[in-house]
C-alpha cells in the first residue's frame, strides 16, 4: 500500500507591495475579509485522500541500500573438496548502467599542450575566414559611394588592406607557457645545529726502567768470544757421539717438550676461550645455509614416497693431520649433543703409521676442539656416560690408553704397558662399564689374542684381570707330553647387556658370536654360527632385552633372539657391511653401512624384507664405508670412510617415525592379546576387564 500524501493546499498569495499600499492608506481589515476568505480557498484534486491529523503527522521511514534487487540469491556452486553442492553466500550486488573506454590526458603534459594548440589551430582558421569575409563586405559597402564620388580612383589600397588582414588572422597565435608553481608549497630553510664540545681524556704512566750499559769492544774480547763458542761446539759433539741411538731419541722428545712448553706459555692462551667463540661464530656464517638446513629443513617429497626416505648431507668433517687415515672408531659425547670422537688409524696390516684421535663440534666443523695423536693407529674408543671427559682407546699394538680432554697436554694420563698385561694384538672395542664395588672406574677390551680383559684405574695405574679367553670349540687337542692344544679364538666385537649386568655378546674372525658371563670364565654361556666370515659389530637392541643384530664381512646383517639359535632376520646388502647401529628413538630402526659407499636405514615396523633407503655418501667409488652412529637426540647420523672423511646426514620424516602406542586387551578366553602393526602376541593373564598400556617401543 503507498504512504498516505499530506493534503495539497493551493492559494492564490497577495504581494507584499500590495499589502503595504493597503496599510499606508488605512483601509481597515474587515472590508475585504470576504475577499480574503475567497482567495484562501483550497483547490482539491478529485481523488485526493482525506485523512486526520494524526494519520498527516505520521512519519514513514525508508533505507536506500546498495543492493541490487535482481541480483540472485541461490547460486550454488561445486565443491570439489568436499564433494557436494554449496551455497554461495556472497553475490555481486554492483550494476553497471554505462561504460565508456576513454583516456584522459592531464593539460599541463606535453600532449595535452599538442592537443588544445591543434584545436586551437582548427577553431582560429574557422574563425578567421568568417570575418575575412564580413570585412571584405564592409569594405564595399564603403568603397561604392567613394568610387561614385571619385569615380576614377582605383581599389588597390582596399585590396592590399585586405590582404594583411586575412594573413594576421591565418597565422595561429602559440599559447604562452605559464609557469609551474609547487603543487606543494615548498619552501627551503637551512638550520644550525649545535656542535657538541669535544673531550680530551689523558692519563699519566710510569715511564719503563731504563739502564744505561756501555762498553768497548775491542779486537781480541770479539776473538775470545769466537773461541768460547767454539769450544761449546765441539764439547757437544762428543756427547752427541758418546750417547746410545736410545738416549737421542730421549733427548730428541725433552727437546721437543721444551719447545711445546714455551710455545703453550705465550700471552695467547689468555684469549683462547674468546677466539675459539669467535671462530665459531665466523663458522656459522660460513656455513647458515648447512645449518638451516639441519633446523628447519624436511623433505616434502616423503608424503608422495611409498614408505621410503632420504639422506641429506650436512656437514663434512676433515683435518689435514688425519689425511690418509681411515676412520676407525666414531662415538657422541653423552653429555653435549653436538660434541663426537673420531678415532683414527689403518685396518691394512701393511700400512700402519701413526693414529689420531679427533673431537669435533657441529658448531665448528672446520677444525677439531681436541686433537691428540699417538705412535700406533687407534683402532676403537668410547667415552664415560657420568664422566664425559674421559675417552678410552684402544691401539693397534694391543696398548689401551686414557685420554683426559680436561688436561691439556696430547700425552694419555693412563697406559698399558707390557708389564700391565696388555694386549698382544689389536684392540678391536672397548666399552666402559659401571665402577666396581670400591668405587673405581674400569672398562673392558676385546682383541685379536682372545682375551676379554677387564681394566680398573686403582690410584694412577691400569690394573688388569683377565675375564675369559677365547677358544674355538673342537679345535681341542693333546700333544705327544699329554698336554691340551686348542686354537684361540679372536675377538672382533663385542656388546654388554643393557639391563643384565654380567651377560655380554662377543664375535669373532671364524664368524661365531658367544654370549658369554663375567662370572664364567671357563666356558660360554651359548655360541650362534653366525656369519661365514669375520663378524664386525654385534649391538643390542636398546628397548628390547632378547634382541641383538650382528654384521661381518659376508655381506650379510642378522637380526637374532638371544633365546634362539637361529636368526630372526637375513638381509644380503651385496656388499661388505663395515657397521650397523640401532636407532635412539625407535626399536624397529636401524642403518648399516657398506664398503661399496652405500648407507642403508631399514624399519622393521614398515618393511621386513628390504631397506626403506639405499643411498650412496661418499663421493668416489673407491671410499670404503667404515662406521656409523646415531645421534642421540637430533635427527642426524654420522658416518666415517678409510680417507678420514666424516659426513653428517640429516634423515627424512619417513626415516625418523616414532612407534606407535602399544595396545593390549583382553581376549575372550582370558589371554592378554597384544597388538601392533597387524601382528598379535597372546599373554596369560587372570583378571578380567581391557587396559591399555603404553611402551616406549613396539614389539618387533
Amino acid at each position: 500500500m503507498p504512504p498516505k500524501q499530506p493534503l495539497r493546499r493551493q492559494s492564490v498569495s497577495v504581494g507584499r507591495g500590495t499589502r503595504k499600499r493597503d496599510e499606508d492608506s488605512g483601509t481597515e481589515v474587515a472590508e475585504g475579509a470576504d475577499e480574503w476568505a475567497q482567495s484562501k480557498a483550497t483547490v482539491r484534486p478529485p481523488d485526493q485522500l482525506e485523512l486526520t491529523d494524526a494519520e498527516l503527522k505520521e512519519e514513514f521511514t525508508r533505507i536506500l541500500t546498495a543492493n541490487n534487487p535482481h541480483a540472485p540469491q541461490n547460486i550454488v556452486r561445486y565443491s570439489f573438496k568436499e564433494g557436494t553442492y554449496k551455497l554461495i553466500g556472497f553475490v555481486d550486488q554492483l550494476a553497471v548502467h554505462f561504460s565508456q573506454v576513454g583516456n584522459l590526458i592531464p593539460k599541463d603534459s606535453d600532449e595535452g599542450r599538442r592537443q588544445r594548440y591543434r584545436n586551437n589551430l582548427v577553431t582560429g582558421s574557422e574563425e578567421s575566414a568568417k570575418l575575412v569575409i564580413s570585412e571584405a563586405e564592409v569594405v564595399e559597402e564603403e568603397d561604392e559611394p567613394k568610387e561614385a564620388e571619385a569615380g576614377s580612383q582605383t581599389d588597390l589600397p582596399a585590396a592590399e588592406a585586405a590582404e594583411k588582414v586575412a594573413e594576421e588572422l591565418m597565422t595561429p597565435k602559440q599559447p604562452k607557457e605559464r609557469k609551474l608553481t609547487n603543487k606543494f608549497n615548498f619552501s627551503e630553510r637551512a638550520s644550525q645545529t649545535f656542535n657538541n664540545p669535544l673531550r680530551d681524556r689523558e692519563c699519566q704512566m710510569e715511564p719503563p726502567p731504563r739502564t744505561n750499559f756501555s762498553a768497548t769492544a775491542n779486537q781480541w774480547e770479539i776473538y775470545d768470544a769466537y773461541v768460547e763458542e767454539l769450544e761449546k761446539q765441539e764439547k757437544t759433539k762428543e756427547k752427541e757421539k758418546a750417547k746410545t741411538p736410545v738416549a737421542k731419541k730421549m733427548g730428541k722428545m725433552a727437546m721437543r717438550k721444551m719447545t711445546s712448553m714455551e710455545s703453550q706459555s705465550d700471552d695467547i692462551t689468555k684469549v683462547t676461550q674468546a677466539a675459539k667463540i669467535v671462530e665459531r661464530m665466523v663458522n656459522q656464517n660460513t656455513y647458515d645455509d648447512v645449518a638451516q638446513d639441519f633446523k628447519y629443513y624436511e623433505d616434502a617429497a616423503d608424503e608422495y614416497r611409498d614408505q621410503e626416505g632420504t639422506l641429506l648431507p650436512l656437514w663434512k668433517f676433515q683435518n689435514d693431520k688425519a689425511k690418509r687415515l681411515a676412520v676407525t672408531a666414531l662415538c657422541w659425547n653423552p653429555k653435549y649433543n653436538d660434541l663426537f670422537a673420531v678415532g683414527h688409524g689403518s685396518y691394512d696390516f701393511m700400512k700402519q703409521s701413526r693414529g689420531m684421535l679427533l673431537l669435533y663440534s657441529m658448531k665448528n666443523p672446520s677444525f677439531p676442539e681436541y686433537i691428540f695423536s699417538s705412535e700406533s693407529g687407534i683402532m676403537c674408543l668410547d667415552m664415560h656416560v657420568d664422566h664425559p671427559y674421559l675417552v678410552v682407546v684402544g691401539h693397534y699394538d694391543g696398548n689401551v690408553a686414557i685420554y683426559n680432554l680436561k688436561k691439556p697436554h696430547s700425552q694419555p694420563s693412563f697406559r698399558s704397558s707390557a708389564k700391565s698385561g696388555k694386549h698382544t694384538d689389536p684392540v678391536w672395542q672397548v666399552k666402559w662399564q659401571k665402577d666396581d664395588m670400591d668405587n673405581n672406574l674400569n672398562f673392558f677390551s676385546v682383541s685379536s689374542d682372545g682375551r676379554i680383559v677387564s681394566w680398573t684405574l686403582v690410584k694412577s695405574e691400569l690394573v688388569h684381570t683377565d675375564v675369559i679367553k677365547l677358544k674355538v670349540e673342537g679345535s681341542t687337542t693333546e700333544s705327544l707330553e699329554g698336554l691340551q692344544l686348542y686354537t684361540v679364538g679372536c675377538g672382533t666385537a663385542f656388546d654388554f647387556h643393557k639391563e643384565i649386568d654380567y651377560m655380554f655378546l662377543v664375535g669373532t674372525e671364524e664368524g661365531k658370536i658367544y654370549k658369554c658371563s663375567k662370572s664364567y670364565s671357563s666356558q660360554f654361556l651359548d655360541t650362534y654360527d653366525a656369519h661365514n666370515m669375520a663378524v664386525d659389530a654385534v649391538s643390542w637392541n636398546p628397548y628390547h632385552t632378547k634382541v641383538f643384530m650382528s654384521c661381518s664381512s659376508d655381506w650379510t646383517v642378522k637380526i637374532w633372539d638371544h633365546t634362539i639359535k637361529t636368526p630372526m632376520f637375513i638381509y644380503d646388502l651385496n656388499s661388505a657391511v663395515g657397521d650397523v647401529a640401532w636407532a635412539p628413538y625407535s626399536s624397529t630402526v636401524f642403518a648399516a653401512v657398506t664398503t661399496n659407499g652405500k648407507t642403508h636405514v631399514f624399519d622393521l615396523s614398515i618393511n621386513k624384507y628390504e631397506a626403506i633407503c639405499n643411498q650412496p655418501v661418499v663421493a668416489k667409488k673407491k671410499n670404503k664405508i667404515t662406521h656409523v652412529q646415531f645421534n642421540p637426540i637430533h635427527p642426524i647420523i654420522i658416518v666415517g670412510d678409510d680417507r678420514g672423511h666424516v659426513t653428517c646426514l640429516k634423515l627424512s620424516p619417513n626415516l625418523r617415525k616414532m612407534p606407535k602406542l602399544l595396545r593390549t586387551t583382553v581376549g575372550n578366553n582370558g589371554c592378554e592379546v597384544t597388538a601392533f602393526g597387524g601382528s598379535s602376541r597372546q599373554q596369560p593373564r587372570p583378571s578380567k576387564g581391557v587396559s591399555y598400556l603404553e611402551h616406549p617401543s613396539p614389539p618387533l
